[in-house]
């Protein structure tokens, strides 16, 4: 059966939240939502490789509108390829996506994403590579820059790809589909970590291929070794590796192949997180995930789950506390987990200075609260230390932070009393 690589519009893990790349100074500052990743494969030109570059775009980090065939969204897609030194453009592509929707309860959810993909054929060397998504309706764009490494796909006499890590398999038509992962980030499976990856050889032979999970410290946690024929040119290979043991954090899974004499022939990698079933891709890390229960959970159910007996217990009492959260039990999603945990996230990209972004003063206010519906900014002023007022007009309330140190460290200035640090969604 054949197998090909598959783009959609399917359900899939839960995805962050639009909006995160930049800071609110009101509620309308949000910009599309992307994630992105590159592969590298074997080009059909000498010399060249092949660079398949994924776009994600989350349901809802674009903006729907109402059309004859229920909901409709725009974006497009500029895919940049400069040299090293940023000066140089080597290659570009620009392209549209359209999607819909019967009904517009999808739209928002955090669990639906279109992927698209182009590729590239470029020389073996580094690149810096811009990615900008637009939104057709509101026109704001968002931008992610990276560096990114070509590597040279010629054997000699074996070389590898990258790793494309799977969510899962599909069969339209016959065919089986792969839907690939771009935020790497995988729940324990029955069916195991699957991978895909591309062999190619100069000349057709048996090799020994490794296959080893290390997590963050580079300890070998799983490996596995087989023997594993290839025929002269592409081998495509899918693989299952057990994961049933890993707890969540930060792995890698490796790739070595060698020859009959124990010579290492060609080797890769790929880093990816990992989770338990049932808890979104924002969360990886229960004991942090507990700790920042704090502005939400009552001292008795933080205590209670701080002092769990086992990991495994403590991620069942944390996920017993969200389900009396979820003010739609029914669905899958839980809209007030999700949306507290994107302000975790969004806090801890624009509010670290010391310390995490979620401790702070101006991460806690916003964890609790949300954006506010305006912020005045004060940076020079003259007498003053730089400053900011944050307006919430629901609860008429005004929150001033004073950067004392003049290093970015906001520190709240009025009263903290009253009920207003009751989390609100």
């Amino acid at each position: 059966m054949k197998i090909i690589l598959f783009l959609f519009i399917l359900s899939a893990l839960p995805l962050s939240a639009r909006g995160q790349g930049m800071r609110y100074s009101n509620p309308d500052e949000f910009l599309p939502n992307f994630y992105a990743d590159a592969y590298n494969y074997h080009g059909s030109k000498p010399g060249k490789s092949r660079v398949d570059v994924y776009v994600e775009v989350p349901f809802e980090g674009i903006q729907f509108i109402k059309s004859a065939r229920g909901f409709m969204a725009g974006y497009s897609v500029t895919v940049s390829f400069f040299d090293e030194s940023k000066e140089k453009l080597i290659k570009e592509k620009i392209w549209n996506e359209t999607v819909t929707s019967p009904a517009f309860e999808p739209t928002a959810s955090s669990q639906n994403y279109n992927i698209s993909v182009k590729s590239f054929e470029l020389d073996p060397a580094v690149y810096s590579v811009r990615i900008a998504v637009e939104d057709k309706e509101s026109r704001k764009e968002a931008v992610k820059e990276n560096m990114f490494t070509v590597r040279d796909m010629t054997p000699k006499p074996v070389s590898v790809s990258d790793i494309l890590l799977i969510d899962r398999e599909i069969i339209v038509d016959g065919n089986k589909k792969i839907i690939p992962n771009i935020l790497r980030n995988l729940a324990a499976k029955k069916e195991g970590l699957m991978i895909y990856y591309e062999l190619y050889a100069d000349t057709a032979e048996v090799i020994s291929a490794v296959y080893s999970i290390n997590n963050k410290e580079n300890h070998v946690i799983y490996s596995k070794t087989l023997e594993l024929p290839i025929k002269k040119g592409l081998n495509a290979v899918n693989y299952s590796l057990d994961n049933s043991e890993l707890s969540m954090g930060e792995y890698s899974v490796m790739l070595s192949f060698r020859d009959g004499s124990g010579k290492v022939l060609c080797k890769t990698s790929r880093k990816f997180i990992s989770k338990w079933a049932g808890l979104p891709a924002s969360v990886n890390d229960i004991d942090k995930a507990v700790d920042q229960l704090i502005y939400i959970a009552k001292p008795k159910e933080l205590a209670e789950i701080k002092g769990a007996g086992t990991k495994q217990e403590k991620q069942e009492m944390f996920q017993k506390f969200w389900r009396r959260k979820d003010p739609v039990p029914d669905t899958e999603e839980n809209e007030v987990f999700d949306e507290y945990y994107r302000r975790v996230a969004y806090a801890n990209e624009h509010f670290r200075n010391y310390m995490e972004g979620w401790k702070t003063d101006m991460g806690m206010v916003f964890i609790t609260l949300g954006p506010p519906g305006n912020i005045a900014r004060y940076p020079y002023e003259m007498n003053s230390k730089p400053y900011e007022i944050w307006s919430y007009y629901d609860i008429n309330k005004e929150f001033i932070f004073i950067d004392q140190t003049g290093f970015g460290d906001y520190r709240l200035q009025n009263p903290v009393y009253g009920s207003w640090w009751k989390y609100r969604q």
